[in-house]
């Protein structure tokens, strides 16, 4: 009875819509007014001492070990729970613990090859032919997701105004696909760094598929160990999130030391607007060591660091409907996956890529994009922002 009676209290204030929830004794309640197009099943009791511990990480973890079960749209239940003030997942009565992390240069090769060694062929099936895994960019609403992560591509690259002949560093390359087209497209000579062995290997074997040894190089580096050298433009997507609160000065002042004097970068990251956070369920099962910082955060590391702003831009909605196409291929081949990683890894997958749809929807979380400069803003960048769309 005393369960229940948390349950209820957790329950009835965590979704600004009406809620079935049916419990592990089959039976069942109705939380908010009208009628409920969602349900919550209990299929066994969540101890009330781990969701006050930490009710992301208990009740993420419940679903994937099919003790709860959803019946309609988990994006849109997790959405207006980040929506509810009162909610699971804002209420610091249910967010007290967070796991203590390090993010020394062993560590961080553990944490991104943990994420992105899951191997190739498992995010070939979701990701888009050029295998971009960050926000894309929908100029036209119904771009399908390649033609809208190209268009993110060549995005940021007009954003930095570059010029045929100059030096490109990408800080976090993925599989390769900016830094190759801003060789072949943008006439740049490029360098990019990436910890993952599986995205090494696959951009070395594009650079020579591509007969662009010349002009292209894959480093399998830390980016904090680049030495002394110098380029033109760097540019960095969804890699700061992945270094930690502590080490996001050290971060934004190697962005500076890599670049030229009066030299441009374009970084692009998961930033919130309310400030730093971590999620407990997100970094043990999904990203360790992640941390999205706060806006003002960022700003301050930028400015502390000798560099200025040129622009600003917000991308939420964009994230958004990446994640939404995302999670919609993932789910028609779920059951190779399935088949290939487990039921609990795929529940897994699914219930991370629609609780970021849901953080980006309610605005929990943002992506942002920085133009800096190394000097006074926009030097050398034309007066309006007309040509970073004219391209």
């Amino acid at each position: 009875m005393l369960e229940k009676t948390f349950y209820r209290t957790m329950l009835s204030k965590s979704f600004p819509f009406p809620v079935k929830v049916t419990y592990w004794d089959g039976k069942s309640e109705i939380y908010g007014n009208g009628t409920p197009n969602i349900e919550i099943i209990f299929n066994e009791k969540i101890p009330t001492s781990a969701i006050s511990k930490n009710a992301s990480l208990a009740l993420g973890e419940a679903y994937m070990d099919k003790k709860i079960e959803i019946k309609g749209s988990l994006q849109k239940l997790i959405c207006g729970a980040y929506e509810s003030a009162g909610s699971f997942l804002r209420s610091s009565k249910f967010r007290k613990f967070l796991p203590k992390e390090k993010h020394t240069e062993e560590q961080s090769e553990k944490d991104v090859q943990r994420h992105y060694d899951i191997g190739n062929d498992f995010y070939k099936l979701w990701l888009d032919p050029t295998l971009t895994y960050s926000c894309a960019y929908f100029e036209n609403e119904n771009d399908d997701l390649e033609t809208a992560q190209l268009a993110k591509i060549h995005h940021i690259l007009n954003k930095l105004n570059p010029e045929k002949g100059k030096t490109l560093l990408d800080i976090g390359c993925g599989w390769g696909t900016l830094m190759l087209l801003a060789a072949k497209e943008y006439g740049l000579k490029v360098t990019g760094v990436t910890l993952s062995e599986e995205q090494y290997k696959l951009v070395q074997k594009k650079i020579y598929d591509q007969n662009l040894q010349d002009v292209a190089e894959v480093r399998l580096e830390d980016y904090r160990e680049l030495g002394n050298q110098q380029w033109d433009y760097v540019t960095s997507v969804g890699m700061f999130e992945h270094v930690g609160k502590e080490n996001l000065g050290q971060y934004f002042g190697d962005v500076a030391k890599y670049l030229k004097k009066d030299g441009v970068a374009l970084i692009h990251g998961i930033t919130r607007q309310q400030g730093g956070a971590k999620n407990a369920w997100l970094n043990k099962y999904i990203f360790p060591g992640g941390y999205i910082p706060g806006l003002a955060e960022n700003i301050d590391h930028i400015i502390a660091n000798n560099m200025q702003i040129a622009d600003i831009e917000m991308l939420r909605r964009h994230y958004q409907k990446t994640l939404e196409i995302w999670d919609h291929n993932f789910n028609s081949k779920r059951d190779q996956i399935q088949k290939n990683m487990g039921e609990r890894f795929t529940r897994m997958w699914d219930l991370y890529l629609q609780a970021c749809a849901a953080s980006f929807e309610s605005g929990n979380i943002d992506v942002v994009q920085y133009l800096i400069t190394k000097g006074p803003s926009g030097k050398n960048l034309p007066m309006t922002r007309k040509y970073m769309l004219n391209k």
